[in-house]
């Protein structure tokens, strides 16, 4: 105990005040990176992890609980840490790549993971975006880490001993170490990933120690080895050294997409010259500054640390896979090619996901870095010949759509510029018109789709009626960056006609999106409660509403506004019941839609999360006020069981930071969001342009959920969505909000946002 107050003391050196919540000058101490690690593949509460890492950096750390090459790498049920782990994975489903660890253990030498492990508690880690801290019981060792872009400082707090050890594993399928004790120094390199194929893959690293070291070993798995250098399967390596009580042992890590030289380059640039403390307070300070860009005022603790702890996940992925050469030049390992290129490249993201509102969202506040991100989606067609739709980091064969356009085109549409967006355009028009390599890139089913104006039921395209709506909003987005792009008028039309070829697939007589035969004729049986077949992770009440583009031709479809407005409620109304024959079991998504007691509604999945903010479009925009704040109020909390399904890559964390501010991105690519509800009484955003928007609700309460009227720079608005180009223009929003719903305002046509048809 005496060993982990002294670790503490010299925690709050680099931590300062972190039990402070002013969130004017320290709103990443509100963060909790232990939100949503509550979670196993059978349920989730966000399936994360806690991420030690600066914004977009190109390594992450978490300590392991889990299994070596075991996705779910830190549970909050874990009882035992088998080592602290660079990590570049997205999400559990898509697991890691170039992984590798460190964990000190005392006593006898013990490489393997079981044997090394030791038992934890809660009470005794703090977890920041920028410090982590635990007490390894077993062996009574105190592990700190902080982070930079492409490393990352640890120190160790030992016993008294003379056994005192490192362990670095650099996992097996194929990995490679060396240890150079009259240097303090290792290298080596891990080759494992789980998504590819990848070419020429490698992740670097050097570790450097600052205390002599008089023991060094190398094992292939549990095999000692002769010399201290190894390649094989699985390469670890051991370096040990006398303590004294309360003795700090520090490490300097970083790594490399590139090569090992590229590594020590990257490692002299960023830490050479700091101490642990240094880099800590270096991290820190990039928090702050990056979540600063939004200051929410409430007098809910709880509620601004869920904002937080949300917004600390937004700006995370796609992370860099970037790096600077000794020329300081921009180059990046190609996952295409296996070669060192020049440029821009990211990594770690599904575009099914992420388009929905956390690309928006960097477009509204940090359209800088999302410049980075076009540029290096140029790269990734260049070098493999199509966007990718999932990257992890190169091609990874999952999920469906084709929503790189709706990525290309919303960046454009929301006036970033400086990059070759005709290149951009050239990639959208070959995705959308072929078949890629796999399923996930390019359009699976394209002839039939471009041919009939939807994926049919019956030629063994799984998930074929999800693939056809999306399809038509990412033919939408297409139209509208050609639009923009002054292409020609067939080219134009031909995009604004396919994206109405959701038409294809509703059903008039039930009122649902429905899977359709080749003949024309509608799948049968069907049955709107039943996961997947059609569908992707969702049903027909999931995806009916997915017509982002187009909800007031949906609208028309359902007859009018009041028949649409009963389907929407009877999302809600219905019970939580599902047919999972399709998957044979009951699958985590449908557990997280029964457990919430929402009715059909699934926010735990990407698909509906939008379907809220319909009631705008249909003269009712005081229901999507109520079920805005209802989700936001009972599906979210800063704790370890904080979120109701996968976060996935800041996409479920975008729908609370946008619905907390007041509006939403249903449709991107367009210059509107959709109003909601907002919580807090006070937003500040400053964006990059040096303008402000300011957001005010200084009646806002539990009660208070319904907007009687709302000011834009002083003047009644009645619309039912705020302008992109409006707000950057710098803004003031007044929101006067009541206890009981106003149904006069935003009820007229002219109130209704963006559709194609209106």
């Amino acid at each position: 105990m005496k060993l982990f107050t002294t670790c503490l003391l010299s925690t709050l050196l680099c931590v300062g005040a972190y039990a402070q919540t002013d969130v004017n000058t320290n709103p990443v101490d509100l963060v909790n990176p232990l939100m949503g690690t509550d979670s196993e593949p059978a349920l989730s509460n966000g399936n994360t992890y806690p991420a030690v890492a600066v914004p977009w950096g190109m390594n992450f750390w978490t300590a392991q609980t889990g299994a070596m090459g075991d996705g779910w790498a830190y549970t909050y049920n874990g009882k035992k840490i088998r080592g602290f782990k660079q990590t570049h994975q997205p999400s559990p489903w898509m697991n890691d790549y170039g992984q590798f660890s460190i964990m000190p253990i005392t006593g006898s030498i013990k490489v393997d993971q079981n044997s090394r492990a030791s038992w934890f508690s809660h009470k005794a880690e703090v977890a920041k975006p920028y410090y982590y801290s635990v007490y390894l019981a077993d062996h009574d060792v105190t592990t700190e880490i902080t982070p930079t872009e492409r490393g990352a400082q640890f120190r160790f707090t030992y016993p008294e001993t003379d056994s005192a050890y490192i362990v670095v594993d650099a996992f097996d399928k194929g990995s490679y170490i060396k240890v150079i004790p009259a240097e303090g120094k290792i290298i080596g390199y891990s080759t494992r990933y789980s998504r590819g194929p990848l070419k020429n893959f490698k992740n670097y690293f050097v570790i450097y120690a600052d205390k002599q070291i008089t023991l060094s070993q190398t094992y292939s798995g549990n095999q000692l080895q002769n010399g201290l250098e190894f390649t094989g399967d699985h390469a670890l390596a051991v370096i040990g050294f006398k303590t004294k009580k309360g003795e700090k042992v520090n490490l300097k890590v970083a790594s490399s997409f590139i090569s090992v030289e590229q590594a020590e380059l990257n490692l002299k640039r960023e830490l050479s010259a700091d101490s642990f403390d240094v880099t800590c307070q270096k991290a820190k300070t990039i928090w702050n500054n990056t979540l600063g860009r939004i200051k929410v005022e409430s007098d809910d603790i709880d509620q601004l640390r869920t904002f937080y702890s949300c917004y600390y996940r937004m700006v995370f992925f796609p992370n860099k896979l970037y790096e600077f050469d000794a020329n300081n030049k921009i180059v990046h390992y190609s996952p295409y090619t296996g070669e060192t290129l020049p440029g821009y490249m990211f990594a770690g993201t599904g575009f099914w996901d992420t388009f929905r509102a956390l690309y928006p969202f960097l477009n509204l506040v940090y359209p800088s870095i999302n410049k980075e991100m076009q540029e290096g989606l140029i790269n990734d067609y260049k070098e493999g010949g199509w966007l990718p739709e999932w990257s992890s980091p190169g091609y990874a064969d999952i999920m469906i759509g084709n929503n790189s356009a709706s990525v290309v085109a919303d960046a454009y549409i929301k006036s970033l510029r400086g990059y070759d967006i005709n290149k951009l355009y050239e990639a959208l028009i070959h995705g959308a018109n072929n078949e890629g390599p796999m399923q996930a890139v390019g359009r699976a089913g394209v002839k039939y789709y471009n041919k009939l104006g939807y994926v049919p039921y019956d030629v063994d395209i799984k998930e074929n009626a999800a693939r056809t709506l999306e399809y038509a909003y990412d033919d939408f987005a297409i139209y509208q960056l050609a639009k923009a792009l002054n292409r020609p008028k067939s080219e134009i039309e031909l995009y604004r006609k396919r994206s109405q070829n959701y038409r294809n697939l509703f059903d008039k007589s039930i009122g649902f999106m429905r899977g359709k035969n080749q003949d024309g004729k509608f799948q049968s049986p069907f049955n709107p409660y039943k996961w997947g077949d059609a569908f992707t992770e969702g049903n027909s009440w999931h995806y009916t509403w997915s017509v982002f583009h187009d909800i007031k031709g949906l609208i028309n479809l359902y007859g009018g506004n009041n028949n649409f407005v009963t389907k929407l409620d009877s999302v809600f109304t219905l019970p939580p019941i599902f047919d999972y024959s399709y998957y044979g079991s009951v699958i985590h998504e449908i557990r997280e839609m029964q457990i919430v007691n929402m009715g059909q509604y699934a926010h735990g999945n990407q698909p509906i999360q939008h379907m809220t903010y319909l009631y705008n479009y249909a003269g009712q925009p005081w229901k999507t006020q109520y079920h805005v704040r209802d989700i936001m109020t009972k599906l979210y909390k800063a704790t370890p069981d904080g979120y109701c399904g996968d976060e996935d890559n800041g996409q479920t964390s975008a729908w609370y930071v946008f619905s907390a501010m007041g509006f939403y991105p249903v449709c991107p690519a367009t210059d509107e969001y959709v109003i909601g509800s907002p919580l807090f009484k006070k937003v500040t955003v400053s964006l990059e342009n040096g303008k402000t928007i300011v957001i005010n609700a200084a009646n806002n309460s539990a009660d208070n959920v319904y907007i009687s009227n709302i000011n834009f720079n002083g003047k009644a608005h009645n619309g039912n969505w705020f302008n992109h180009s409006a707000l950057l223009k710098g803004s003031v929003i007044d929101f006067n909000m009541s206890a009981q719903p106003n149904t006069k305002r935003g009820i007229q046509p002219q109130d209704a946002p963006f559709s194609l048809s209106k």
